[in-house]
């Protein structure tokens, strides 16, 4: 995310025509950026539906299927910071072309799938690709936006981002055809689809050349020594965004539909279906709560809240028979509002000078998190014996990901707290959201 806060770039002075111009295109181009990372966070989703016919149609355990997730994310636990140099030192259209490139290569070997090797490579391939790819992505929208709308710009782009999630939960009813023909036709359309965001990237690139040179980006190093200066609230915060990230993704992007349909009895399509409305929610849901927060401030509260619903959502859902509808809406509500807030807040926790080393720092961490929460989620699968004869082997995984969230819970609760004392940074102040707001309306 360390090239996501450069929007306060200098213009310079334009002629009032390119100005107006640029202010046509850039909601054209907020568009062309949506779809390419649309079109790879489905690449990222396909695994999850197809997980049982991995294990039905090549025998692959709950280990692998939860490696195939956890190698995208290892790699960027040292790379994370690399993509901000090279976008600083190349652009980011060029280096999102690159990117975008590497994730079709990555899915394309995932689609071929055989042996077991080549299609972790691919997955590895898509990690290392697919994370600078949206780096690159929002320094984009940065350079585009930097005169005013960036708000806006930024949650309709998370929005639309959540379209390729939902579309990929959904697919084993839009494509049952591929589903029917086995676990490598559906593989094969996320690759295409994989391809249709590289397409996109390369307009995005032909596009930028044209645009005017004083929309490079400003120059920006990552600055180690600075995360000493972070106090006790930004240690809070992070610790609620990695907790968050790894109970959501490993559970929602990998184990969830293979869960309902072994544990609940639903087929594919209806547990793609109840696992798509979490991202349908948050297309919708996720600017509504950071209008919410913009507005009224209690950032701290409304983290809190949307926190305490993810270990309740796990409570309900291995604790009671109650129905699916539940939890489901349990879980967007918590998708729908920490997202939202944590970023804008994030930011209202460090100096300027030092928010490329905190989003850094953030990424880095997430990716232990997401690596490790996948990779313990499949081992406590596979040696509880968990599967349709087993439904009670999921417990373990329930309790993993409750307790996880629980602890998340607890860190934005300090942190509520603190915000509400005198070392508090603003974040339940609604004078100073109002204040954030005047100055992106006056922009």
């Amino acid at each position: 995310m360390t090239d996501a806060l450069r929007v306060g770039a200098n213009l310079g002075a334009a002629p009032e025509r390119t100005a107006q111009a640029r202010s046509g295109r850039r909601w054209w181009m907020l568009a062309l950026l949506s779809v390419c990372i649309a079109g790879n966070y489905y690449a990222y989703d396909s695994i999850a539906p197809v997980a049982d016919l991995l294990r039905s149609g090549r025998g692959f355990s709950q280990s692998q299927i939860g490696l195939l997730n956890a190698v995208f994310s290892i790699p960027n636990i040292f790379l994370a910071l690399a993509g901000g140099i090279l976008i600083d030192r190349y652009g980011p259209a060029r280096v999102s072309l690159w990117t975008a490139a590497l994730c079709c290569l990555g899915t394309a070997l995932t689609a071929i799938g055989e042996p077991f090797g080549l299609m972790v490579t691919g997955r590895l391939l898509f990690g290392v690709g697919e994370e600078t790819l949206l780096i690159a992505l929002l320094a984009g929208l940065a350079q585009w936006f930097a005169a005013g709308g960036m708000a806006v710009a930024m949650a309709s782009f998370f929005s639309l981002a959540r379209v390729g999630s939902y579309a990929a939960d959904i697919s084993p009813r839009w494509a049952s055809e591929l589903y029917h023909r086995g676990w490598q036709p559906p593989l094969w359309l996320a690759a295409i689809i994989s391809g249709l965001s590289l397409a996109a990237a390369v307009v995005y690139a032909a596009v930028d050349r044209r645009a005017p040179a004083h929309m490079a980006p400003a120059s920006e190093r990552v600055t180690w020594s600075d995360i000493q200066r972070f106090d006790r609230s930004f240690w809070y915060i992070l610790a609620l965004n990695v907790l968050f990230a790894s109970v959501f993704f490993p559970f929602r992007s990998t184990f969830a539909i293979e869960y309902f349909q072994d544990a609940k009895g639903l087929t594919l399509d209806a547990a793609g279906l109840v696992n798509s409305w979490v991202f349908f929610a948050a297309i919708f849901a996720t600017p509504v709560f950071g209008f919410i927060a913009d507005r009224a401030g209690h950032r701290a509260l409304m983290m809190t809240i949307g926190t305490l619903l993810m270990p309740a959502t796990f409570l309900v859902l291995g604790a009671t028979h109650w129905s699916l509808s539940i939890s489901t809406v349990l879980m967007g509500i918590s998708f729908s509002v920490v997202p939202a807030v944590i970023w804008p807040a994030t930011a209202m926790l460090v100096e300027p000078a030092r928010l490329g080393t905190a989003y850094g720092l953030v990424n880095v961490l997430q990716n232990v998190g997401l690596a490790a929460c996948n990779m313990a989620a499949g081992w406590l699968n596979d040696r509880a014996g968990a599967g349709p004869d087993n439904p009670a082997g999921f417990d373990a995984m329930l309790w993993f990901f409750g307790i996880l969230g629980f602890v998340a819970f607890v860190c934005v609760t300090l942190l509520w707290r603190r915000e509400l004392g005198p070392l508090g940074h603003g974040l339940e102040s609604r004078s100073k959201a109002v204040e954030i707001v005047g100055e992106v309306d006056r922009a």
